[in-house]
């Protein structure tokens, strides 16, 4: 856990996440987070994480879905030279 000080940028209160969490959540500069207030606590999520996430699992559900299945022998680059000709 880490401890930080929450300081002032303009009219509002601002935290400054260290770079140790940053990297660990995969938080970059200039994503937007959504963050609440709940019992007193601050919560901080990353809708974008969650939609990756998704999209990732998706992605897999395709590549699962086409085992046993073949191009014969052609790789995706042969077939965009072809289509290009």
């Amino acid at each position: 856990m880490s401890r930080v000080t929450v300081g002032k940028w303009g009219k509002n209160l601002a935290i400054r996440v260290p770079f140790e969490i940053a990297e660990t959540s995969g938080l970059s500069e200039g994503e937007e987070v959504e963050i609440e207030a709940k019992d007193g606590d601050l919560l901080i999520r990353r809708p974008l994480a969650h939609a990756r996430t998704g999209a990732q699992k998706a992605a897999q559900d395709l590549l699962r879905g086409r085992k046993g299945r073949s191009l014969g022998g052609l790789s995706i680059r042969n077939l965009i030279n072809e289509g290009r000709r």
